[in-house]
């Protein structure tokens, strides 16, 4: 195999393994995308019981059916401006892999939208914005319903260190 067929086998596989189904949701009308087998449930706002000298992003803990579950403000997380919950604003919990093994975060998005099955060829990889701009959570951009999903790679959204901080917190 030659280095050209080694480059085209290699984007086919990655466009393979980022194909599937999507959990999507908007932050600030932007729309995301996370895959959905990393989605352990989406819950309506509840109680979020803050904690001393976190980031501003960690909005805080939740007791789900008796677990302690951090919570984080994936706008606070993006640099984007807070915004009030409304009715419509919710929690999603992921599970991700962390260095104490697995772990569930909730996630407050503005909105969850639908779940999409999205082909391997309908994501493109993350435009490159330089190199001060950080973008390894960036699963991919899916083109779908005419417009562009950012696809997130939740078990990078967050550092090793701040996995670490958050186990911690829970």
């Amino acid at each position: 195999m030659n280095e050209q067929d080694r480059v085209v086998a290699q984007a086919v596989q990655r466009a393979v393994d980022r194909e599937g189904k999507y959990l999507t949701f908007t932050l600030d009308n932007e729309e995301y995308g996370i895959g959905i087998l990393k989605v352990k449930e989406i819950i309506g706002m509840m109680r979020i019981t803050p904690v001393p000298q976190t980031p501003e992003y960690v909005k805080g803990v939740i007791n789900l059916r008796g677990k302690v579950i951090p919570v984080i403000d994936l706008r606070l997380r993006f640099g984007m401006e807070s915004a009030d919950y409304t009715e419509r604003t919710c929690i999603v919990v992921v599970e991700i892999k962390s260095p104490g093994g697995l772990l569930h975060i909730g996630t407050v998005v503005d909105s969850v939208s639908e779940v999409l099955n999205i082909k391997g060829q309908d994501i493109e990889d993350t435009p490159a914005f330089g190199t001060a701009v950080k973008v390894d959570y960036i699963l991919g951009m899916a083109k779908a319903a005419g417009g562009v999903k950012i696809l997130l790679d939740i078990d990078r959204v967050l550092s090793r260190e701040e996995l670490l901080g958050l186990q911690g917190v829970a």
